[in-house]
């Protein structure tokens, strides 16, 4: 399964557990807290708000800390500055890898998530090294034990997907970001569970990953970089076989 629906369904299992420890939290509340700063404090009327509030919700987060968030954002608490950057290197075996922060102190996470990168097998690269092989995407995956074929590809292209592919356990869906929302009512309405559903950078195309060792050290230096504080997501164009991902997760 593909890097982008394969490791997001990793990191979504390991949020539900990190969830209830309240270790996600802080990181939502950032992502709210830059949401409300740049479009305001109606998610009605602030796509990027109304879905970290989604992403909260769904996390468990309590709504009175939500709407904290949402007054530190808009000013009406005192908050941290927190500054939007991008860091893009290259993982074991020639992956790429992007790294969404956000962060109060650049000239601390840059080092850090640089020895992150050489602590892994990797290397920090120069901003726009690997931004041109992935799109801005709606990627949101449905088992294939939830749904027919048929009658979900139905669905999802009334609703304007672009495209859908069975990866053998889930069927995967993208579509344009401005999609996504109504994309995701529609399974709603139709009582269709979703695994995975976010705003992802997905790869143009996929580098495959056969040698145990190398995915090994790919997952570790994803799931490194996913636990620092100022990470809000990582994204790769790895392609490791079901087979190999069985004995090393």
């Amino acid at each position: 399964m593909s890097g982008h629906s394969h490791w997001a369904g990793i990191k979504y299992k390991k949020a539900a557990l990190d969830a209830k420890r309240g270790k996600v939290w802080s990181k939502l509340a950032r992502m709210i807290i830059v949401a409300a700063k740049s479009g305001g404090g109606d998610p009605s009327a602030n796509l990027a708000l109304r879905y970290a509030i989604d992403k909260a919700k769904a996390a468990n987060m309590p709504k009175d800390t939500i709407e904290k968030a949402i007054k530190k954002g808009t000013g009406e608490l005192e908050g941290a500055h927190f500054e939007e950057v991008v860091y893009e290197g290259y993982g074991p075996g020639g992956v790429a890898i992007m790294v969404d922060v956000l962060t109060d102190n650049r000239n601390r996470t840059t080092p850090e998530i640089k020895r992150l990168f050489e602590r892994h097998g990797g290397s920090l690269g120069t901003s726009g090294c690997v931004n041109w092989m992935f799109n801005k995407k709606g990627l949101i995956t449905v088992s294939t034990d939830q749904a027919d074929e048929d009658a979900l590809l139905e669905i999802a292209l009334a609703a304007g997907a672009d495209d859908m592919q069975n990866t053998g356990r889930v069927y995967e869906i993208t579509c344009e970001p401005s999609a996504y929302e109504k994309l995701k009512k529609a399974l709603k309405e139709k009582n269709i569970p979703t695994e995975v559903a976010e705003v992802s950078m997905v790869p143009q195309n996929t580098v495959p990953v056969s040698d145990a060792a190398t995915a090994k050290k790919i997952i570790s230096l994803m799931e490194a970089l996913e636990d620092h504080d100022d990470v809000q997501n990582a994204f790769s164009n790895f392609d490791i076989p079901d087979a190999v991902m069985a004995n090393i997760t």
